[in-house]
This record gives C-alpha cells, structure tokens and sequence, in this order.
C-alpha cells in the first residue's frame, strides 16, 4: 500500500502549485499615462471597473502623467511580467517615438494585449466663420498662403498632428499655434482668435449642439453616430485621410502566455458589454476590444504614418 504515497503526495503538490499559480490572486495595477479626468482617463475608469468584475479581482487605475505618457509607459515596461501591472496607453505611444530624442524605455519592452477604443476627431471652426465647409476652408488656405492658423494642446499631440497630416495631404501653408492644453485652444477657436483646430468629439461636442463652434468635418474613415450630419474629411475634400484617437492596453514583455490571453478574453467580453458602448458611444468613441496580433499590425501602420508626418513636417516637441 505504500508504493502509493509518493504518487500520491506528487499529485497533491501539484494541485497545490496550480491552486497557487490561480490568476488573479490579487488587485491589478492599470497604470495611465496621462492626467486624472483627460478622456483616457474617463475611458480607463469605465474599463477597469468592468474588467475587475469580470476577472474577480479589483483593477486599480495609478494615473503616472508626464513626459508625453513616457514616463507611465516606462515603469510599466520596468514592471514584473506578471500580468499584475497593465498599461493603458493612448495615439501618442505611437507618436513619442518620433520626437522623443531616446525613449526611456526599449521598443520591444511593453506588448499589445488589446486596441480598446477608436474616436474621431472633429473639425471645428467658430459658429459664424466664414467657413461653411472643408472646401471653403481649403480655398481660403490656398488663396492666402500663411494667413490661416490652426490650434491645438501641444505641438506633440494627435490634434497637432491630425491638422499636420491634413496640411501635408493637401499642400498648404497654415500657421500652428500651440496650446498648453486642448481646452483654451477650444475656447481661443471659439473667440475666433484661431481659424480651426482638430479636437475630440467629447470635447467639442457640448459646444457645437450649443451653437458656440461649427464641426466640418470628422477625422475618422465613416461619420460619428454623435455627429451623423457631419462628412467624414474623406468625402468632403481628403480620400484617404483618416486620424484616430485609440486607446490600448498593453502588458510588460514577457508576460506568461496564459495569463495574457486570459485578460486579453476579459477585457474582449467588456467590450461587448452595453452598458460599456454606451459610455463610449457618449463620448463618441468605438469599442474595437481585439487580439494581440490585430493590435500589433494596428500599431505598426500608426507608428508609420505618425512618423512620416513628424519627419516631413520638421516637427518638435515644445
């Protein structure tokens, strides 16, 4: 009866180790880069809350801005790959490494685990400008080259380089002025000291249905369901133009495998969820909720179309 007992206490140990190495066993980290109460922020909050219930744990927002969200990627880079410590990242992981003389951290540090969201941008100009549409605004550009200015929160920004991408497409000579944050460029565009700028549809919204600015046009390949009136930039003057806001969550290389398809499942399933496209319908913003390898080629077409912008564009951080 004996010759059982090591068989026995083998399998026992095992059980033991997978009892152990059960995920989560503890509360998640989701590290954002960038200020509490920015629309990253708004979003990472409606997904984490979803995404603790989900996986029976709670999922922790650290907000670490600064740096252009370096500074937040960076120490989720340096973190144990364990699936404990996430990063929500935003458009500009795919911009900072174009103006950022040496990023803070390796490229191949941090991996995709799931493109969360897609939103527009909008094109605003003050209610009573004489710009009634996208054409009009091309033709005064071209008319008088250096005259029409555009804003934006900075000069590293997606609104920066959404309006740069527009500039290069069609040629003209426009004048930035950057801002230290997208909402006195809002309120400068709608006091007219500005002629446009490319804000969020959660941010411009509230003052295009109360009268105060114009939309043009929206960023995005199809019109927002926030703005159905408004043409896409692709149809009323730009084919082929198209810019995003996206949110994505990614993990420290090196993460074990199951662990990261298991939150990469959860954080799909939130997704789906409708109380979540709602929240982000509000704010004008798609849910995507995809795989790794979806979000890599996503990545890869940003970080070349980002970079071709910066580069020709001569463009510099403030």
């Amino acid at each position: 009866m004996f010759r059982f007992v090591k068989p026995l206490i083998a399998a026992c140990a095992l059980t033991a180790g997978l009892v152990h190495a059960a995920f989560p066993e503890r509360p998640i980290t989701l590290v954002v880069p960038y200020a509490p109460g920015g629309a990253a922020d708004a979003v990472a909050r409606v997904v984490a809350t979803r995404l603790g219930i989900k996986l029976g744990t709670s999922v922790v927002v650290d907000n670490k801005a600064g740096a252009s969200g370096t500074i937040g990627a960076s120490f989720v880079a340096k973190a144990p790959a364990d699936g404990y410590t996430m990063l929500y990242d935003a458009t500009p992981h795919s911009i900072n490494p174009h103006l950022f003389p040496k990023m803070p951290y390796a490229s191949n540090a941090l991996q995709p685990l799931s493109l969360v969201m897609l939103a527009p941008n909008v094109l605003i100009v003050r209610a009573d400008a004489p710009f009634k549409n996208v054409g009009d605004l091309i033709a005064k550009a071209k008319a008088q080259p250096g005259k029409i200015n555009f804003a934006s929160g900075g000069s590293g920004t997606v609104q920066r380089l959404a309006a740069e991408l527009f500039r290069q497409q069609l040629g003209l000579d426009m004048v930035h002025v950057p801002y230290k944050s997208g909402g006195p460029a809002i309120t400068d565009v709608m006091g007219g000291q500005v002629d446009f700028m490319f804000g969020t549809v959660a941010a411009t919204y509230p003052h295009v249905s109360g009268g105060k600015l114009r939309a043009l046009a929206v960023s995005a390949p199809e019109r927002s369901k926030r703005l159905p009136d408004v043409p896409t930039v692709a149809e009323a003057a730009v084919p082929g133009y198209e810019a995003f806001e996206w949110n994505g969550v990614f993990l420290p290389a090196g993460t074990p495998a199951p662990v990261a398809t298991q939150l990469q499942q959860a954080l799909q399933d939130v997704m789906k969820e409708e109380e979540v496209k709602q929240r982000l319908a509000d704010m004008g913003a798609q849910p995507v909720g995809s795989t790794p390898a979806d979000f890599a080629a996503f990545l890869k077409k940003e970080d070349a179309k980002w970079g071709e912008v910066v580069k020709k564009g001569n463009i510099k951080l403030d």
